[in-house]
């Protein structure tokens, strides 16, 4: 059985996704932009990189 490499997202629209790689990335992004596009305004939100030992990575809604 090989360990995988979890990424899950906290706060905004990504709230509760999680993302199972198969290999740890060798340079995870700092930051993860999603852009929202609905008929409206564009709206986007930024993602901060928090790392966690127990599973690999967590982005967290960065607090505006």
């Amino acid at each position: 059985m090989t360990d995988s490499y979890v990424v899950r997202y906290v706060g905004g629209p990504l709230d509760g996704r999680v993302d199972t790689l198969a290999t740890v990335p060798g340079d995870p992004r700092s930051t993860v932009t999603h852009v929202h596009l609905h008929g409206g305004p564009k709206i986007v939100h930024h993602y901060d990189l928090h790392y966690a030992l127990e599973y690999g990575c967590e982005y967290r809604l960065r607090e505006i």
